[in-house]
């Protein structure tokens, strides 16, 4: 069963056509891998599917409903209770520890629960850094806050903007081990990304160029072998 459908979606900013004429689904419970050169619209999509702007023209189904035209205070609540989002860039207030800063994401959802919130910690092995401040934490560790962070609300979605661009090695491992018990348990996650190796763990594999799908396999790993010619 699909959750997520874009028809025919486009995006344009005078002449620029970010997204032009773009068509996927995404099943619930699949793991989507979308890559592509910079400028491609991988930006664009996210910022559609994450409920942060809306197309010029087509539709976005979630649940079967089309939110395209949706209210910008709609698209905040969808994504307040449908999105867990994760950034390159991590996003944390710099002013609060880890678990304050999993918190705050509860506060725009229903109620803040420390011990919930501590517990998101523990998932993703940080529950002895939770009253650290994001300057006392590595990359990896902050990477790891945000993943707890947009677990805390049960999301039905999961998307992820380069999660591992500023990681290292062994740090990327870790957060795509967390992705793949995330995938095991249900959960559906779009991962925007341009590391191959990234793209190898996801179910599909989707590469846009010039704002179209120049790509599309079921094969992960053979697909992110074929779409590093895109990078």
């Amino acid at each position: 069963m699909s959750l997520l459908t874009l028809k025919n979606v486009s995006k344009i900013y005078g002449e620029l056509k970010a997204l032009d004429d773009v068509s996927i689904h995404v099943d619930r419970g699949e793991w989507i891998a979308i890559m592509g050169p910079s400028g491609s619209g991988k930006s664009t999509m996210m910022n559609i599917i994450g409920c942060m702007d809306k197309p010029t023209m087509g539709e976005v189904l979630m649940d079967g409903v089309d939110i395209s035209k949706e209210s910008s205070k709609k698209l905040t609540e969808i994504r307040r209770d449908k999105i867990g989002l994760i950034f390159q860039q991590f996003h944390m207030v710099n002013y609060l520890t880890a678990v304050e800063n999993v918190m705050v994401s509860q506060y725009y959802h229903s109620m803040p629960e420390e011990a919930e919130a501590l517990e998101a910690l523990s998932r993703v092995g940080l529950r002895d850094r939770a009253r650290h401040l994001p300057s006392q934490l590595s990359g990896g560790e902050q990477q790891r806050v945000c993943v707890a962070r947009a677990l805390i609300n049960h999301p039905e979605l999961i998307l992820a903007d380069e999660p591992t661009g500023n990681l290292d090695e062994a740090n990327e491992n870790i957060v795509l081990d967390l992705f793949s018990q995330l995938h095991e348990e249900g959960t559906t996650l779009i991962v925007v990304t341009h590391d191959t190796e990234v793209a190898k763990a996801a179910q599909r594999v989707i590469v846009l160029d010039h704002g179209r799908v120049a790509m599309e396999t079921n094969n992960a790993h053979a697909g992110s072998a074929k779409a590093s010619s895109f990078l």
